[in-house]
């Protein structure tokens, strides 16, 4: 079985959104062209309590400045995808029918969790790769947002897990703190083995 992972296509990652990604709305029109060549399609949700620590505010700090958090280094973001918000849903435009299941993650104010598999220690796991595991899913190929943080994590992840995974590149986009993480990202997920493909290889 294969499954499309929708990453993080939340209107705080859309242009107007708290943490608004270049152009990230630009996924959402890939999202709909590929969604219907998968047998299933899940969605990763950021999904913040109010206070949590990767937030500026939080941490009495400028916006992205790189911090700590959980023993690690931190970039601390603008408050996005708070639980409850208009930001942290996901895009009206998917079809939600079509949506076999939905992976909260960040929901830990003490950690951050860029992949949709786990927080970014590795201590804790979401429901997503039991989620993909009860469906048979052998499989993955993977779109979103971003490209340089939760979509790359996501497909290392997914990957380190034993599924076989795929990066539609042209249904990402990237932050770029720095310009070209976006490009850097691509290169370590090929280099990991993730074949990287784009919306018209879906099928």
């Amino acid at each position: 079985m294969r499954a499309l992972i929708l990453v993080d296509l939340q209107y705080d990652f859309c242009p107007g959104g708290a943490l608004a990604v270049p152009r990230g709305d630009e996924t959402i029109a890939v999202a709909l062209r590929v969604l219907p060549a998968f047998d299933v399609v899940v969605a990763t949700q950021d999904w913040h309590p109010a206070t949590h620590g990767s937030f500026a505010v939080t941490q009495g700090r400028a916006p992205y400045e790189l911090g700590e958090l959980g023993g690690m280094p931190q970039v601390m973001w603008p408050a996005h995808c708070v639980q409850g918000t208009h930001g942290a849903e996901l895009h009206a435009a998917l079809p939600r029918a079509a949506i076999a299941h939905v992976s909260p993650k960040g929901t830990d104010p003490a950690i951050d969790s860029y992949s949709g598999f786990f927080d970014n220690g590795h201590e804790k796991a979401t429901d997503l790769e039991a989620a993909l595991r009860s469906r048979g899913v052998t499989e993955v190929w993977v779109l979103g947002l971003a490209t340089d943080y939760c979509v790359k994590f996501t497909a290392l992840d997914a990957l380190a897990l034993g599924f076989s995974v795929t990066l539609i590149a042209d249904g990402c986009r990237a932050v770029d703190l720095a310009p070209g993480d976006g490009d850097r990202a691509i290169a370590v997920l090929a280099a990991a083995g993730v074949r990287i493909a784009s919306s018209a290889d879906a099928g």
